[in-house]
């Protein structure tokens, strides 16, 4: 099975396909450039470990636990080395092997497709060719037989004279002349475009064809290979690993506690007998004895008690930030149910990452109600910064959280008016689209509800509150610019809610693309917007 035969008429599907395949290829690359940046980062701070200061024993005198402890420091610098070699050899062997590879085959892909294009436009130039000289023989045989019926009309004309008779027969021979001169180029240029065509679909493109299959799996093999690299790369460091914490085995088991003991004894034992009885000195006589007052007679005095965190929450940390048809952040440009699908995803996310950001101010709060109560322990103001940050991550969240439930909402609105419009879709323009913003009075009232709750120690019921009801602020959608222009093909009233009218030939700046409902929003040049058909605009994205 090969492209040429089986996808002769696929040209847009494999440019597709084998700049997907490119694609993948760099973010595989980026993909082990952060890997290696990861390694060299971790190699570094393994570095500082093992050559940090070890704490030494009394007299400098080395316990077998002090040994160890130096043995161990010995094998984390062996084993940072090995991930610096683990970076090196995928930034070598991986990165730029890979890298070098990509820029061969986006060259070869351009000329493959640039060869292509050459031959479409070779090919169109030819039916051009022909259709012009196919109209032509049409005018000339229209003349001819105009001519012709012109001479046959003078010479039965009584009054017509002999030259203006033999005038029209030599011109109607002239036409016909002509005609048949027309109609060899014709028949000439159809055997040469039949020729040229035959030649274009069943040898030139599916020989590019063939090229772009071959370089697409070549760039597979190639992806496939650098898949493999990454796990070998580290299978080859797992030996010295092995040792490294083999190493650090034999270290734990060197620590000997009766030795060091032992040690401790040769060192400080000091010889002198034990003292002994104390003799008993007899020193009876009559004593008034006051009441004892050796008893201090103070009140434990209260000490501050510090209040620690209730309870834990488990910090989880966001990686990569976190692209023809264009983009958008709402995923308007899929159809309704995938579009609903990707923005539940989305909503997930945030919701994570908003559920993090609240976790971790509680715990700065925490921290910094520690730090009012017990000075020592650190300096409440320094916390400030992380605050602030964290709260300005908070709303940012939050008002994506909104975003994309209005998004959400308006989109399975738009899934469920699809599925009862179907029918009636062919027949007439469906009604218009009516999102309205989400509903966030119940959001609203549970954030005026954490405010309260804020004020008073945290209990198990407020820790598990939904986040959404920690902030009261509305988001406000910005101001969207035209994505293109439209011009209107029919004249539309807009008699229904939502809708827009427009005149036939009027131009329209182009809001939202159709979304798979059958409606576009447009804007008038005058101002206001509103839905009209799609099949009335003829559009044009910017």
């Amino acid at each position: 099975m090969d492209w040429g035969t089986e996808l002769w008429d696929q040209f847009e599907v494999l440019e597709r396909h084998t700049q997907w395949g490119l694609d993948l290829l760099d973010r595989y690359v980026k993909f082990v450039k952060e890997r290696t940046e990861v390694e060299q980062a971790y190699a570094k701070q393994l570095r500082v470990l093992g050559h940090q200061p070890t704490v030494e024993g009394p007299d400098s005198v080395p316990f077998s636990q002090q040994q160890s402890f130096v043995q161990i420091l010995q094998e984390v610098n062996d084993f940072a080395g090995q991930r610096e070699l683990v970076a090196e050899n995928l930034s070598v062997r991986v990165c730029l092997e890979l890298t070098k590879y990509s820029q061969e085959m986006k060259q070869e892909r351009k000329m493959h497709f640039q060869e292509g294009r050459r031959a479409q436009q070779q090919l169109e130039n030819g039916f051009k060719q022909l259709e012009n000289s196919k109209r032509k023989f049409e005018r000339d045989c229209r003349e001819a037989e105009k001519a012709a019926q012109t001479a046959e009309r003078l010479d039965q004309d009584i009054n017509a004279t002999k030259a203006d008779v033999e005038k029209a027969k030599q011109q109607a021979h002239l036409r016909s002349h002509m005609a048949e001169e027309s109609k060899n180029e014709y028949a000439a240029q159809l055997q040469r475009f039949n020729r040229d065509q035959a030649h274009f679909y069943f040898s030139q493109m599916p020989q590019i064809f063939d090229k772009l299959q071959d370089m697409d799996e070549r760039r597979a093999v190639h992806l496939g290979a650098g898949y493999g690299l990454l796990s070998e790369t580290e299978l080859e460091v797992v030996p010295i690993i092995a040792k490294c914490l083999e190493g650090m085995k034999v270290a734990a088991h060197a620590v000997d506690p009766k030795n060091d003991s032992q040690v401790l004894i040769e060192l400080h034992k000091s010889g002198f007998a034990r003292p002994g009885d104390v003799e008993f000195e007899d020193f009876s006589q009559p004593m008034n004895r006051a009441p004892s007052d050796s008893s201090l007679g103070t009140p434990s005095e209260g000490r501050p008690e510090l209040r620690g965190p209730s309870r834990s929450r488990a910090k989880r940390w966001p990686f990569g930030k976190k692209n023809k048809t264009v983009v958008t952040e709402d995923f308007s440009h899929l159809p309704p149910e995938q579009q609903r699908k990707r923005l539940q995803q989305q909503l997930e996310e945030r919701n994570r990452e908003l559920q993090k950001e609240v976790d971790q101010r509680e715990a700065l709060k925490k921290m910094k109600d520690v730090y009012e109560k017990t000075p020592q322990m650190g300096d409440p103001a320094s916390l400030e910064p992380q605050i602030t940050e964290t709260l300005g991550n908070i709303e940012r969240l939050k008002l994506e959280v909104q975003k994309y439930e209005a998004w959400l909402a308006e989109a399975e609105s738009r899934v469920l008016s699809n599925r009862g419009d179907s029918l009636s879709r062919h027949a007439r323009p469906p009604d218009p689209p009516t999102s309205a913003p989400p509903d966030n009075s119940s959001s609203n009232s549970g954030s005026q509800d954490a405010k309260e709750s804020s004020e008073e120690p945290p209990t198990e019921e407020s820790q598990d509150t939904p986040i959404y009801t920690e902030f009261d602020e509305d988001f406000e959608e910005e101001a969207t610019s035209p994505i293109g222009h439209c011009v209107a093909i029919y004249h539309f009233e807009g008699s229904s809610e939502g809708t827009i009218s427009m005149a036939e030939g009027e131009d329209l700046s182009l809001m939202e693309e159709d979304k798979g409902d059958g409606w576009t929003r447009v804007r008038r040049k005058e101002g206001g917007e509103g839905y009209v058909p799609t099949s009335y605009l003829r559009v044009t994205l910017n």
